[in-house]
């Protein structure tokens, strides 16, 4: 599950509301901090929240914060307030969750 060396997407969504970095901090928090240290399904949900004014990851598992990952990048109003992470086994993909109709 979230192998690194399948095939990654965003949806257009995420691309055109979050900026290239702050996605790749989400792939970075599931190869490096998830992975290996919580048990993963093959659908992962962050809050972001304005954390004094920079952008924070709050990982959530059953309807828990489980999780705060702090990033150095800025926090800006328009981004999602959450996104989804999703694992069909042979891709994965980065998407707000109403786009995979959650």
């Amino acid at each position: 599950m979230f192998n690194p060396n399948e095939s990654r997407f965003a949806s257009y969504t995420i691309v055109s509301s979050l900026p290239d970095e702050a996605i790749d901090n989400v792939w970075y928090i599931i190869d490096n901090d998830l992975q290996g240290v919580f048990q993963l399904s093959n659908l992962i949900t962050f809050n972001l929240v304005n954390n004094n004014g920079n952008l924070s990851y709050d990982f959530i598992q059953g309807n828990e914060l489980v999780a705060t990952f702090d990033s150095p990048y800025p926090y800006d109003n328009g981004y999602p307030k959450s996104l989804v992470v999703y694992d069909s086994g042979d891709r994965q993909i980065i998407a707000t969750p109403s786009e995979i109709n959650l």
